[in-house]
This record gives C-alpha cells, structure tokens and sequence, in this order.
C-alpha cells in the first residue's frame, strides 16, 4: 500500500484526467494534440473574431491533455517533444509544477532518469522538483513503493491473461499488461537513478567581481561531475570572515539558464569572501570558493571622490529651455521679416502662402535648391505620396550660404520636432550682410512645418548624417524614422520598397543621376544605416578607440558600420564597474607613462584586469588594422571613465599625441579595414545621446 501522504496526495489530484498508459497512446496523444494546435495557430493569424474564438475554444479544451502528453513525452525521454510542449504552452497551461496521480512531477522524472537535456529545458522553464520529498528517506520510499504496486499490477494482469479465453476483454488486459510492464521498468529505473547517484562535485569554477560600490558580482560554472543526478540548485553564501563564521547572508538560485548572481546591499570599503555550492536529489554538495578570495565593493569615482559628469545635465538643460520659453512667450520676432528688403519679402511670404494654402502638396521633380524629404518605414515598406513619390519639400530654391553649419543646426533640431512652431516664431531673420544663415534656418523651419502638415505627424525621425548632392545643384536633407505601430497618416500610403524602386522612371542618366535618383538607388542601405544606429551595446565594460580626421568646416569622427552610434570598440568584460584598486592600478600605470599592455608580464599575471585589457588590446588593433607594436606608444585615456548609463561603460585608447586628428591631405599609414566610416563629430555626439 502507499503511504497515507500519497493517497492524500492520490485524492487531491482526483479530478485531474488520467495520461495516457503506454508509449504509443502518448505518441498518439502528442500527434493529436500538436497537430490540431498547429492549424489553430494558422486559422488566428489569418483570422476573423469568429477564428479567435474557436481557437480560445478548441485550445482550453487541449489544455487537460497537456499535462499528460509532457508527462508521457518526458517518460519517453523525448527531448524535441517536450521542446515542443514548452514552446507552444505557458508552465500555467501545462501545470507545470502540479503532480501527477503518482505524486511526481516531470522535473522528478526527468533527473531520476538522469536525462540531463530534459531536465535543463525543463529548469529553464521554471520547472521544480516535488515538494512532498522532503527528505532522502521520503523519496526512497516512494519510489520503492511505486516499483512494488506496479510489480503487483503486472502480476496481476499477468494472472488474468494467463486464465483467461481468448476474447476482447482479453486483448484489453493484454494491451495493459504492456503497458504496466513498461511502466514497471520505468519506475526500476527511477529507483536505480536515485540509489546510484551521489551529491554533486563543487562548482568547477566560481569568479568573484566589483559590480559596484555596495555589490558584488558571483559568476560560476557546473561541476566537473554531477555524479549521476542532475544539479538543480545552487546556493552562493557569504561572510566576512574566511572561515564563513558568522555566515552574513545566502541565496539559492534556481533559475539556471545564467549562472551569475549579484550580491546586493554591501558596505563599501568592506572586503566579503563568497562560495558556492551545488544541489541535486541527494542534496548538497561541497561548497566551492572563490577567485579572487575575497572582493571589496567600490567603484572608481571613489578614488578623487568625483561625481557623475551628466549629473543634473538634462536638468538644467530643461531649465534653460523653460527660461528661454517664458521670455518668448508672447514673441512676435518673425514681424521683422516685413521689413526686408523685397526680393527676401517675396521669397518668405511665399513660402507662408505655400504653407497654409489649401493646394500645398509634395513636389514631384527637383529644380535646382535645397530640400528636404522623409522616409517612414515599416518592414519592407516605404511611405509614398499617391503619385508613388517619395514625400519631399522645398527649402530654399536659391540657396548661396555654406550647407555644413545649416545642416549641422538642423540635426540639433531633429531633437525638438514638437518645438516647430516655437522656434520659427522665435528665429529672428536680419537685415544684416551675415542674414543668409538666418534666411535659410528659417526657411528650414518652415519646409519641416510643411512636412509635418501634409503628413499629419510631428516626428520626422532621425536626420541621416549627410545631405545628397547631384551634378544639377540639388541638395536633399534626408530623414529617417522606423514606424513600428498601425499610425496613420494623411496624403500619403505604404507600397513595397522594391515595387517603388522597379517601377520609378529615371528622369537622368546613370552617369549623371538627380538626387532623388540616387536616394530610391541607396534607400536600403540608408534604412540599415538608421536601424544599426539604434541598437544599444549589452551590458559590459568595453575598450574604444578614438580617431578624428578634421577638414576644411568640420570634424569626422570613425566609427564602425554596424554601430555607428558608438566608437570602434570591443569587449572587455560582462562587469561595466571599475573598482577603485583597478582604477589606481590604472593611474600608476599613466603617471610612470607605461606603455599600454601589449605583452604578458610575470609580476602582473595575478591582476585580472591586466589580462583583459591585453586581449582586448589586440583585438582592436586587429580589428582597425594596426600593427601590435604601433600599440606600444598608445594611451589610455586616465581621466575618467566614459559611462553610458549604469550598465555599459568605456575605456578609451589613443593614439600618440600628433595622430588623435588627422589634419587635412595627411596621410594615415593604417586605413581600417572595410566595414567602418566617419561621421561629423556632432552627427556621432546627437547619435550616441539616442
């Protein structure tokens, strides 16, 4: 008989639909369901309210089979059917961590059968181990119990097919007999799992590192040897004391698909030594310590006690706007343009006309100025105009001054879109010789109020980092901006991007294209180009390598094409924190002026971040094409560290003094290699603020 926890336990789950009995009714089962699944899945996404319902309807009544089919699949120690069963099924569908009639669960199943793939998607998932053994005695008994009735069932039926004619209810209780004999040697093996296993190894590696100034960062790795029983656990601890008396605190991980954990709530200055150990059904293994030994939280601020450069920026910054906006608040400064001389009159008070006149529409050909377009995107859509155009604008169509100041004023702009109207009433055009600038910043604020009119939308995206010239004196101001929502929007529809490419007529030759040819020919690239400029780096500590080249109105910054938004760079670590010892490691090293670390060295191999910083070192040189021993007269930038946030932060590597900048026709005896470009160094500053 079972014991009187397990026939509560038997009693509980009455109500719950008994599995399948046999290997091949849980194959049947597992085809039945996945099946009729899968076409749901395709009726909803087509599909009508009515096909959302059945769909709800049909899915509530699989759920009870689900259950049994991960049990018979975990049985059956079929891996790609319980990846199946977790992908397309929440742990609440699946009743996850409920027991089945026998007071197992499948995680229970899965690690007495040592079936470690099974177990590791299983935990992945959230799955635990039964409760009800709380001990190893409790599961021990269990399992022999199991093994027993089972045994007396095969008996039994046995018995009853031996005795019996040969007639239907005979051919049922053999189809029984096979599968409690299946079932018998299952529940053998289970038994023989828990009795041949033993506690885990300790954990084959356990790293200790400064997550900042009041935590500490524990990353470790599986034993060596789970000896025969699946880790489902770890615990890291902690004390200040070597010997780990008195113990300050403990955590059990569970959720293993990472193994790290970060100890919060530390005192800085405080050096804590840290251990882990690891847990399968045997229970504890031994507990591991860490490298280094011990660590001290803090963080490399502490070392000149300075505190965060964008502290309070944006702050302020918010500030200075409201203080500028109240003193124009009942501006009136674009009055002076009545006084201009006719020919700029003319030019401003058609464009007004132009604006707020009820014909105002999108241009279809380019005649010789400056204008502006913007290109929405949403897959591999583009947004046209109903005469299949690209929407675009005119600026200035006598258009003298010098674009690379304008364009660059416009880029900041881009950051304000909802401020338009604000800043056109505000923009004072001057009579003055030095007008020009004045003239065309307006007449740029007035092109982007017309865009934003005929489109209905006030956000016309991200400014790409140059303008498009054509041989015909056309200048196109490009901007971008991914749609990522069902937004409507006014005059305008959505038509493929190769369709719009195919079916455009040229009206230049291939020698000689217009601007607005050139763009449709680069769309893609420049839609790339926008949507690696917004992805962010993961969380780490990085090594960046700064190089300008300057020309005649500008400064250029290089930076790698497929982050554009960021430096030349490549990883160091997964910890963003520098420690305040690694920091004055770092100090010492630039005021002896040592040069950087290119080569290993047998009194610094015991410092971690030394090692890092040498790989790192080469990777990057590798990667902007510079020889290794050119390295050695490289610098590391001592005076801060460049934080992005409170998860990515950078170390800068310079070159020599003369070669930060390259000046104008000077040459640069190391090219990168493909794959990188230079942007205006305002461009990259706007760029990395998104």
């Amino acid at each position: 008989k079972m014991t009187q926890q397990m026939r509560d336990l038997q009693l509980a789950q009455a109500r719950k639909p008994p599995g399948p009995s046999s290997p091949n009714a849980a194959k049947r089962l597992y085809r039945n369901l996945s099946g009729k699944f899968r076409v749901n899945y395709t009726s909803f996404d087509e599909g009508s309210l009515v096909g959302r319902g059945e769909k709800e309807k049909l899915r509530k009544s699989y759920l009870f089979q689900s259950n049994a089919a991960l049990f018979e699949a975990v049985e059956l120690q079929d891996l790609d059917r319980v990846q199946e069963l977790l992908k397309h099924y929440s742990p609440e569908e699946l009743d996850l961590n409920t027991p089945n009639s026998e007071g197992l669960l499948p995680l229970d199943i899965a690690i007495m059968t040592n079936n470690a793939p099974i177990a590791r998607a299983l935990l992945q998932t959230g799955a635990k181990e039964s409760p009800h053994f709380v001990s190893l005695e409790s599961r021990s008994l269990h399992l022999s119990t199991l093994v027993r009735e089972a045994e007396q069932r095969v008996n039994e039926l046995m018995a009853q097919v031996v005795n019996e004619a040969p007639n239907a209810d005979c051919s049922e209780k053999e189809k029984q007999l096979k599968a409690w004999e299946w079932r018998f040697r299952l529940y053998k093996r289970m038994k023989a799992g828990f009795e041949h296993a033993r506690v885990p190894d300790a954990p084959s590696s356990v790293h200790l590192s400064v997550a900042s100034s009041s935590s500490l960062q524990v990353t470790f790795w599986e034993p060596l040897s789970v000896n025969l029983a699946v880790v489902t656990k770890y615990k890291v601890e902690w004390s200040c004391s070597p010997t780990f008396s008195p113990l300050l605190g403990e955590a059990v991980i569970e959720k293993l698909k990472d193994l790290h954990f970060t100890i919060q709530g530390l005192v800085s200055g405080t050096a804590y030594h840290v251990r882990v150990s690891a847990y399968n059904m045997k229970g504890w293994g031994p507990p591991q310590a860490s490298v280094p030994p011990f660590a001290i939280p803090s963080n490399w601020r502490e070392y000149d006690g300075r505190a965060p450069r964008r502290r309070g920026q944006a702050e302020a910054l918010d500030h200075l706007l409201g203080q500028v906006k109240t003193v124009h608040q009942h501006c009136i400064c674009h009055e002076p343009c009545k006084n201009q001389p006719q020919s700029r009159k003319h030019s401003v008070s058609k464009s007004l006309k132009h604006l707020f006149h009820p014909g105002s529409k999108f241009l279809k050909t380019l005649k010789r100025g400056l204008y502006l377009t913007a290109i929405f995107y949403k897959d591999d859509n583009i947004l046209v105009t109903h005469e299949d155009q690209i929407p675009v604008v005119e600026i200035d169509d006598t258009y003298s001054c010098l674009l690379m100041q304008d364009f660059l004023w416009l880029t900041k702009v881009s950051c304000m879109w909802d401020e338009i109207l604000w800043l056109r009433q505000c923009v004072t055009v001057s009579q003055s010789s030095c007008s020009c600038i004045l003239q065309t910043r307006f007449k740029m604020l007035l092109a982007i109020s017309q865009m934003q009119g005929l489109l209905g939308i006030q956000d016309l995206g991200q400014v790409f980092f140059e303008p498009i010239k054509d041989k015909q004196g056309n200048i196109l101001i490009v901007t971008l901006k991914e749609v990522k929502t069902n937004q409507t929007f006014e005059s305008v529809r959505w038509v493929p991007i190769y369709k719009l490419q195919t079916s455009r007529k040229s009206v230049s030759s291939p020698e000689e294209p217009t601007a607005l040819d050139t763009l449709l020919i680069s769309v893609q690239d420049k839609l790339a180009y926008h949507q690696r400029s917004s992805h962010a780096l993961s969380p780490g500590l990085y090594l960046g390598y700064l190089k300008l080249c300057s020309a005649v109105d500008q400064i250029r910054v290089l930076v790698p094409e497929q982050l554009p938004n960021i430096l030349c760079h490549v990883k160091i670590r997964s910890n963003p924190n520098i420690s305040r010892e690694e920091w004055e490691w770092l100090q010492k090293m630039a005021s002896t002026e040592e040069p950087v670390p290119t080569e290993p060295e047998a009194d610094r191999s015991q410092n971690p971040l030394f090692q890092e910083l040498q790989v790192a070192i080469k990777e990057l040189m590798t990667l902007v094409n510079i020889p290794l021993q050119e390295a050695k007269d490289f610098r590391l930038y001592s005076q801060e560290v460049l934080d992005f946030g409170d998860q990515v932060s950078f170390l800068l590597l310079l070159p020599p003094s003369d070669d930060v900048c390259t000046a104008p026709g000077q040459n640069n005896p190391y090219t990168p290699r493909s794959g990188f470009l230079t942007l205006p160094l305002q461009i990259f500053e706007l760029g990395e603020e998104r």
